[in-house]
């Protein structure tokens, strides 16, 4: 069992940076590929990006390819998502997600075992 808790959300402006962390416990996260989602309001849960425990490989959904990085520290068993140039779209609970599944492509759910509670990012203008 993996407990995942994400944190480092908040309020801030357009072209703003923040940087969410997902500390876990109970299992360590340096055998599992992870994962950042988000969901807005009215809207269905999307991949953002995501690391794999192989190789350390990286992916991003196209609109936040080169302001979002995803990194991991294995020996923290935290994964990080360093955020920049933030828009207002942007906005969304951010949920970090680990997957012990191997499955070859980590841009959807079914991919993940075990999900955070989510943390809140509100970009205003």
């Amino acid at each position: 069992q993996v407990q995942l808790v994400e944190s480092g959300g908040g309020l801030l402006q357009a072209g703003g940076s923040l940087r969410l962390s997902c500390a876990a416990s109970g299992r360590t996260l340096s055998r599992s590929d992870m994962g950042w989602f988000r969901q807005a309001p009215g809207k269905e849960r999307e991949f953002v990006a995501a690391i794999k425990w192989a190789g350390g490989n990286t992916y991003y959904t196209d609109s936040v390819k080169g302001r979002f990085t995803i990194s991991r520290d294995n020996a923290k068993n935290t994964v990080s998502l360093q955020m920049n140039t933030l828009k207002i779209e942007d906005t969304a609970v951010y949920y970090c997600a680990a997957g012990y599944r191997g499955q070859r492509t980590l841009d959807t759910r079914s991919a993940y075992d075990y999900w955070g509670q989510g943390t809140q990012v509100t970009v205003s203008s």
